[in-house]
């Protein structure tokens, strides 16, 4: 009897440790999810073309719009244009060539945009007036789309620090080690998970 009740407590302490680093690569893995926060540090996408796996940045017709502002606010090239959008978002996300060339040449198409002549082969874009009135009409929605380009931007810079990044680089090395280990016991392995709950409360609180 003693020998079955030490054998259920030896696999249940065993299911506890796998379920804990398991739990730990998968968190970790995800730029800290498992710790229940949004993450440190995960870009939102270098294109609008991430499909299911992840939520696109603009939606139907809201990136013509942040183009038309961006281009408002002085001529620009379609890199100038991918470069600002990644300084708005603090480098969290940048549109990809294959989506803003084509915003572009429809812009261009609906007479919102046209061409200048600029040094090189790269066409330079200008806002003409029927993109102005565009523009005007939809002032409050693009002042909105730009607002939270610039918030994704704040969010990435208070969370994605060096010295957070190390700290739960650290965190995670020390914790598969310590799992590792297979003299581990179960009271130990509540220590530690009583420690980690103890750390994200408190970050919580903050």
């Amino acid at each position: 009897m003693r020998h079955g009740m030490n054998r259920h407590g030896c696999d249940e302490r065993h299911a506890m440790h796998r379920a804990m680093r398991q739990a730990m690569r998968h968190g970790m893995h995800r730029g800290g999810r498992g710790f229940g926060g949004r993450g440190f540090g995960g870009r939102h996408g270098h294109d609008d073309d991430g499909g299911a796996r992840r939520r696109r940045m603009f939606d139907s017709g809201e990136l013509r719009l942040v183009l038309l502002k961006l281009i408002a606010d002085e001529p620009r090239h379609g890199y100038d244009l991918i470069r600002r959008i990644e300084e708005l978002t603090g480098g969290a996300y940048a549109p990809s060539p294959g989506v803003i060339y084509p915003t572009l040449t429809l812009l261009d198409d609906m007479g919102l945009v046209e061409a200048q002549q600029s040094e090189g082969a790269k066409k330079l874009f200008a806002i003409t007036a029927a993109g102005t009135a565009e523009l005007d009409a939809n002032r409050e929605s693009a002042e909105r789309l730009i607002a939270r380009l610039t918030e994704i931007g704040e969010e990435r810079q208070r969370t994605d620090s060096a010295s957070v990044r190390r700290a739960m680089g650290n965190l995670k090395a020390v914790l598969m080690n310590r799992l590792g280990e297979r003299d581990l016991d179960e009271a130990t392995l509540h220590d530690i998970v009583a420690l980690i709950d103890e750390a994200a409360q408190k970050i919580e609180r903050l």
